[in-house]
């Protein structure tokens, strides 16, 4: 209700109402309209040097806080690639070797997801660069532990009909080496002892005495024994499933085993020399797949633990010193 005011009047002796003029109604309201916003203006100043400042420094701090949580978590995104890298390495070279089975295409390990747009939303946001960064490690990561998964089923599926097939695949190592001490020279380009040129060296040198015992790296039946050019005394097994391993530099021509006799992993079949092409005691050892020469590195799966694969690698790749 609009507020009455009254004024006295001697003469009648009553009170007259009063009624404001438009300057003055217009006064009014203008000195309200004035009070307002310097206590709004007021009340906005007090608001934001004492509520807003805090507000938006425990945002910063909070922001800061997840951006370190993201690098952390960036990081140990790149430790558990590492990890799951030389899971998919074991599983190329050696149990899908074990199994006779084509190891899984990088393309294939290492493919992204189709479309360019999976990340749009990622890049409207602060820290854009970093979000989609990490969440393509998650992705891939993802994507290959379900590939692994999917590997060792189809491993899983092969090792329950293979048990016969197993014990025909060479696996452990020609000479006893556990120690990895008679490892000498590995598969690959070296330089010849003799006619000191480059060449492929199509097998595994392993240096020992005169007469140490050779065993069968696998169950086969004896396919030769005798000389050959340049390996000197040598014997071959075939092992089937397309398998066949040779031994050479062998001390002399009365062999443990002859030509049909069969022998099972582990078996003596010969003893080391120095004939042939050879430049001292040792033996040379290879491994053929469906007729072609194969690094024999990756057929002891059965004799070496992880470490010592690894270190027969770091060996083998590092050109050490070849006899024949």
């Amino acid at each position: 209700m609009r507020k009455a005011y009254y004024i006295f009047n001697p003469d009648t002796r009553t009170y007259d109402r009063v009624y404001p003029t438009f300057a003055q109604k217009f006064f009014t309201v203008l000195r309200r309209i004035v009070y307002y916003i310097i206590f709004g203006g007021l009340a906005f100043l007090v608001f934001y040097l004492f509520v807003d400042k805090p507000t938006v420094q425990e945002f910063e701090n909070e922001n800061s806080q997840l951006l370190a949580q993201y690098r952390i978590l960036s990081e140990r995104l790149d430790e558990a690639a590492a990890v799951l890298k030389d899971i998919q390495q074991r599983d190329d070279n050696l149990y899908r070797v074990m199994l006779n089975a084509e190891p899984i295409s990088h393309s294939v390990r290492n493919a992204g997801y189709a479309g360019t747009n999976r990340y749009d939303e990622l890049l409207k946001m602060d820290n854009a660069e970093l979000l989609v960064e990490t969440t393509q490690k998650i992705d891939l990561l993802e994507k290959q532990l379900y590939l692994q998964i999917k590997s060792f089923d189809e491993i899983t599926s092969l090792e329950k009909s293979a048990e016969e097939r197993l014990r025909h695949i060479p696996a452990i190592q020609p000479i006893s080496n556990r120690d990895l001490t008679r490892t000498a020279s590995g598969y690959g380009y070296r330089i010849d002892p003799v006619y000191k040129v480059t060449r492929f060296h199509k097998g595994m040198d392993f240096t020992c005495d005169m007469r140490t015992p050779i065993y069968a790296t696998a169950d086969a039946v004896v396919e030769f024994t005798g000389w050959r050019s340049g390996y000197g005394y040598t014997v071959v097994l075939d092992h089937g499933y397309d398998y066949k391993t040779l031994y050479a530099h062998l001390a002399d021509n009365n062999f443990i085993v002859k030509p049909g006799q069969k022998v099972v992993r582990g078996e003596q079949i010969a003893l080391s020399g120095n004939s042939g092409k050879s430049t001292g005691p040792h033996l040379h050892y290879e491994v053929f797949v469906k007729g072609r020469n194969v690094n024999p590195i990756n057929y002891y799966f059965m004799d070496l633990d992880a470490d010592g694969y690894d270190q027969m690698l770091q060996m083998a790749e590092n050109h050490g010193k070849i006899y024949d």
